[in-house]
């Protein structure tokens, strides 16, 4: 698929235009730029040349990553972490297709660094879909801290539980059963044990 039609693509091009406008500015001739033919080269330079705003990076790092290109790695996994979820969502979808063998360890640690569970979400279901080594004991590690009934994270838990059932991996029975009584999660553990036992 040619990037340009890549629906994650469109989404951010969508996103990051109404981003520069509220800003008060328009999009730039380096927008223009990075929506056109440009090679991996090229890319990285706007990648890593001093002094870009935050969407050129993203852009030319979505690209990258699309591409295939390793040099995309470290932006997309500090994307991966943002505060912003649209930009975890973009950083999630390149990462997936970039296939670099760091991605599920970086997204492991991510999801399991408490400090950070708030943002938390899109590396969990960046583990689910890459099915890694890494996947299943992140995923464990993350549902077990978030199964008292007042965790405030619990959309985190939920989609553990739901990336664990993708996984259907007997390691995760004891987890999935101890969230069976959870008000929030007890629905999506009974359904990804279903799988376990499919």
């Amino acid at each position: 698929m040619n990037f340009a039609e890549d629906p994650e693509f469109c989404s951010m091009i969508d996103r990051l235009r109404e981003e520069i406008r509220n800003s008060g500015e328009e999009p730039s001739a380096v927008f223009e730029q990075l929506l056109g033919p440009l090679g991996t080269e090229e890319l990285h330079h706007l990648l890593t040349v001093p002094g870009q705003p935050l969407w050129a990076r993203e852009i030319a790092a979505f690209r990258l990553g699309l591409a295939g290109d390793p040099r995309a790695f470290e932006t997309l996994v500090l994307l991966l972490n943002h505060r912003d979820p649209e930009r975890c969502v973009a950083a999630a979808h390149a990462l997936a297709r970039l296939a670099d063998p760091r991605t599920a360890r970086a997204a492991a640690a991510l999801a399991t660094n408490e400090l950070r569970v708030a943002y938390a979400l899109l590396p969990v279901r960046l583990l689910a879909q890459l099915r890694a080594p890494e996947s299943v004991p992140a995923l464990v590690t993350v549902l077990e801290r978030r199964l008292a009934a007042d965790d405030p994270h619990w959309r985190v838990g939920l989609a553990c539980v739901e990336g664990l059932g993708t996984l259907a991996d007997p390691r995760a029975r004891p987890v999935l059963e101890a969230a069976l009584p959870h008000p929030r999660l007890g629905g999506a553990a009974r359904e990804a044990l279903g799988r376990l036992d499919a």
